[in-house]
């Protein structure tokens, strides 16, 4: 199995929902499907990179789909073993939540987060966490992923003070280091009004 290759960035290519990164190794170019957010880290074309990869074989096609991290694969792997979460659907989570997000989401339990990405709904949202809560929140200890302290608010108000910074136009990692920050340092506890996090959260984000 191909764990990484490191190469020269030849191309980029966008078609609908899926981004494929053509990587030159030894003079061969390999085709990856990436997680578009990966973009960002991306250095140019004709420049080096390593991508982390994983090889998924169809009866009709095999798929190199490329990480920036070992752990991003990782739990591209743990997503994919759940029942009815096919890769394409576990590359729309890492795209829409990014890996600490979409870890600290199953941990806590929070299907609404994770509803938030396309083709997600309820019930797979809950069956996500089920199956992988126990799983990610030891192995998120050993891969030394950082997720919000558990000083934060309690499950109920963090879903409600999301929603409502959400709708008010901040992005999901700007919402979560903002609660991570409040909580840090604020005296509120995990089970105060939805509205004193708000606010806290919004004078944080305005600094």
């Amino acid at each position: 199995m191909i764990g990484y290759l490191k190469g020269v960035v030849a191309a980029v290519q966008k078609s609908q929902n899926r981004v494929t990164l053509t990587l030159e190794v030894n003079q061969v170019g390999y085709d990856l499907q990436i997680v578009p957010r990966l973009l960002q880290q991306l250095p140019g074309i004709g420049e080096a990179a390593q991508i982390f990869t994983h090889l998924q074989v169809r009866e009709d096609q095999m798929i190199l789909f490329g990480f920036g991290s070992v752990a991003e694969r990782e739990l591209f792997r743990q997503l994919v073993s759940v029942s009815g979460i096919g890769p394409q659907l576990a590359v729309a989570l890492l795209d829409t939540l990014g890996l600490q997000d979409l870890v600290q989401a199953i941990v806590a339990g929070n299907t609404r987060m994770l509803a938030r990405t396309p083709g997600v709904g309820s019930k797979t949202a809950e069956r996500i966490a089920l199956e992988l809560r126990t799983k990610l929140s030891e192995w998120r200890q050993q891969a030394g992923i950082i997720t919000a302290p558990t000083g934060g608010p309690g499950l109920a108000v963090q879903e409600d003070v999301e929603m409502t910074l959400l709708a008010l136009g901040y992005t999901s990692t700007e919402v979560s280091q903002a609660l991570q920050a409040v909580a840090q340092s604020t005296t509120l506890s995990k089970n105060d009004d939805v509205e004193a996090w708000i606010r806290q959260a919004i004078a944080w984000l305005s600094q």
